[in-house]
């Protein structure tokens, strides 16, 4: 009787063993030597989900008129999306790219709208996150599929595959919002327009110029490390959010936080909200630690604290819960059920590979040196939120050079970090006249 050589497969998974990669093989081999702690190497692997097998999209709570869809194929993924509109042909489409800690679930107030005006709507989780698969969720992962412009190569992917040569509205928010601003800094004859929300785009890093005729070489900028340098002499001492976020225990911290990952939710996105009426920002003077002090938690955090701890108390009562109607514990769930089941890892890769002193990713960006957005642009924020200002300087950028056709500027009240779920009336309403307007395709 002979003994089958063949690989075993992950149930969950679908990855042999023999597809292993040279890393992988290296950390199941440390592993069994002993040298890596088990935890470690845990989820080390890239997800190969049947996504058959999981619970419909949403728990339930997704409108009717939008359909959660697969599309594989995708530079080395498999897409996991939701659209609307998909029930006529030829429509322009409308590409939503979302932020951290969201999923395609963030765009569900605003789908249906554009896609009663006529456009075909499409809001992918992104790579590193929800039911996208296809990428190494390990903290040790090859970073480059996850640097920007890797990013907007997912995006076109995907456009194409469903038929679209061009977009007429990419719209980012948070963590999205750089990538829909380099695929319209980048690709003007896809991307016809752009919304920015929340973060705003201060353009490609700029290479020194005319000094060989005597200029002056510009003063490099004030890097993550060198500020949480600074912001740990503060009393009490603080670290920068990114920085956090970047490290290998952040997944830990988050996805097994004690008070639970439902209330983890909760917490994150009241504390971020115009629900918290501390959030009173406005503009900072210069990026240093006394300025960016001025920070609540949330992006400035105390030095001896995860995120998890962080906004623990700013846990709402139950009063305000049932108030929220903005995001009832039904949707909180959503987010709970997804990052139970695949950890923050992958949407945690992102803020490693794009941090301004990286210098592979710099190498990346300064091919764009001087070059502009030259598409139509707007940007959205709600009046709540401190990602306008957390970078000093970068909204008045934005706005004075780096796009050359802001046609709109809007900070909506009510509104906090999570403004298409916070006020999606105004969103929407707000998307709807610009995309009229500019969109020439």
């Amino acid at each position: 009787m002979s003994t089958s050589t063949e690989p075993k497969l992950d149930s969950e998974k679908q990855h042999p063993a023999a597809e292993l990669s040279r890393r992988e093989f290296v950390a199941v081999a440390a592993t069994a030597a002993g040298f890596v702690h088990p935890r470690i190497q845990a989820r080390s692997v890239i997800p190969r989900t049947d996504l058959s097998t999981l619970t419909p999209y949403g728990n339930g709570t997704i409108p009717a008129g939008i359909r959660s869809r697969a599309v594989a194929n995708v530079n080395g993924l498999t897409v996991h999306m939701l659209e609307a509109g998909f029930d006529g042909p030829g429509r322009p489409a409308v590409l939503l790219l979302h932020g951290f800690p969201e999923l395609a679930y963030s765009w569900r107030k605003v789908m249906l709208p554009l896609a009663a005006a006529g456009y075909h709507v499409i809001a992918p989780d992104q790579r590193g996150y929800g039911r996208t698969t296809g990428w190494d969720d390990s903290y040790d992962a090859d970073p480059d599929p996850f640097r920007i412009l890797n990013m907007v190569r997912d995006s076109i992917g995907l456009l194409y595959a469903l038929g679209h040569r061009t977009v007429a509205m990419v719209v980012g928010h948070d963590a999205g919002a750089p990538v829909a601003s380099w695929a319209a800094l980048i690709r003007p004859d896809i991307f016809r327009t752009v919304t920015i929300l929340s973060s705003p785009f201060e353009g490609p890093p700029s290479l020194p110029f005319d000094t060989a005729n005597g200029a002056a070489a510009p003063r490099p900028a004030l890097t993550d490390d060198e500020l949480d340098a600074e912001l740990a002499k503060l009393n009490p001492p603080r670290k920068y959010y990114q920085n956090y976020q970047r490290t290998r225990g952040a997944n830990d911290n988050m996805l097994h936080a004690p008070q639970g990952l439902h209330a983890f939710f909760r917490a994150y996105y009241h504390y971020k909200s115009a629900d918290w009426k501390a959030n009173k920002p406005h503009p900072l003077k210069a990026r240093t630690a006394e300025e960016m002090a001025q920070i609540p938690t949330y992006y400035v955090m105390e030095k001896d604290k995860g995120m998890a701890e962080t906004v623990a108390p700013f846990m709402p009562s139950a009063a305000e819960i049932a108030a929220c109607k903005w995001l009832t514990e039904d949707e909180v769930e959503v987010y709970a059920t997804e990052y139970g089941r695949t950890g923050f890892t992958g949407a945690l890769q992102g803020y490693r590979v794009r941090r301004g002193s990286d210098p592979k990713s710099v190498a990346e960006m300064l091919t764009f040196s001087g070059r502009t957005i030259d598409v139509p642009s707007m940007y959205i924020a709600g009046k709540s939120d401190w990602g306008v200002y957390q970078t000093p300087g970068a909204v008045e950028k934005m706005q004075k050079s780096v796009c050359t056709h802001m046609m709109g500027f809007h900070l909506v009240d009510g509104a906090g970090h999570w403004v298409q779920q916070e006020q999606p009336e105004q969103v929407s309403t707000r998307l709807l006249a610009f995309v009229r307007e500019y969109a020439k395709l």
